[in-house]
């Protein structure tokens, strides 16, 4: 009787431990081939096996697992990108429905028109107090909004145009601040948010980006409530 001895007889060979490396299968095109590969060089090592020294089960069996692991998280790569494409086309939808409307979103400035103004707070956590002061070009505070126990949250304001001294503002674009604190101390996560409408969506494989006039594309994370 003759005995076939292998390079590889106390363990799977290199050519065979290379086909469940993750750097050769990472391309989803590839990993039925790549598993052929691997079952048709087990089968032939097992078959030319030194009897007196065959391969070590124990190993074979990890890179079996190694080989359905790689397969696997390809089929889940393949899967996250199915998704990212779906919420990409629902938000587009989504946004076009925006067009015209209202919206607040993070920003500082707000803009008087016809004798008002509408802006927005959010607070991240309650507040005793808040105040929102409104600056004119000068930078000069010309009226403060004081507020109560305000909520966490959004909170959509609109100002009267009203000044300190009695006079209603002219029509221009105006600076908020807010200044908000529980118990004395200063609440940090509150900023000012700024009212703008829709003019268009552009829509791409990213996403969609909403324009809206004086406050740039802005995506529907940036939007914190629709108006």
């Amino acid at each position: 009787m003759s005995i076939t001895n292998t390079t590889a007889a106390a363990g799977p060979s290199s050519a065979l431990l290379n086909t469940v490396n993750p750097k050769e299968t990472s391309k989803s095109g590839q990993i039925s081939a790549e598993q052929d590969k691997f079952m048709t060089l087990l089968i032939t090592q097992l078959k030319n096996q030194d009897p007196l020294n065959p391969l070590d089960n124990a190993q074979v069996t990890s890179q079996l697992a190694q080989l359905n692991t790689v397969t696997g998280i390809n089929k889940l790569n393949d899967t996250l990108e199915s998704l990212k494409s779906d919420y990409a086309a629902t938000t587009s939808g989504q946004a076009v429905n925006l067009i015209n409307h209202g919206v607040l979103a993070a920003g500082k400035s707000m803009q008087v028109a016809d004798g008002k103004g509408i802006f927005g707070v959010e607070l991240g956590s309650y507040a005793d107090k808040v105040d929102v002061d409104i600056k004119n070009a000068s930078g000069k505070v010309v009226q403060t909004i004081s507020m109560s126990a305000v909520e966490a949250g959004v909170q959509p304001l609109v100002w009267d145009g009203k000044m300190a001294d009695g006079n209603t503002a002219p029509n221009g674009n105006y600076t908020l601040s807010v200044t908000a604190t529980t118990g004395g101390q200063p609440v940090t996560d509150a900023k000012t948010l700024s009212f703008g409408s829709v003019a268009s969506v552009s829509t791409g494989p990213t996403g969609a980006k909403i324009n809206v006039p004086g406050m740039g594309q802005l995506t529907m994370d940036d939007i914190k409530q629709v108006m």
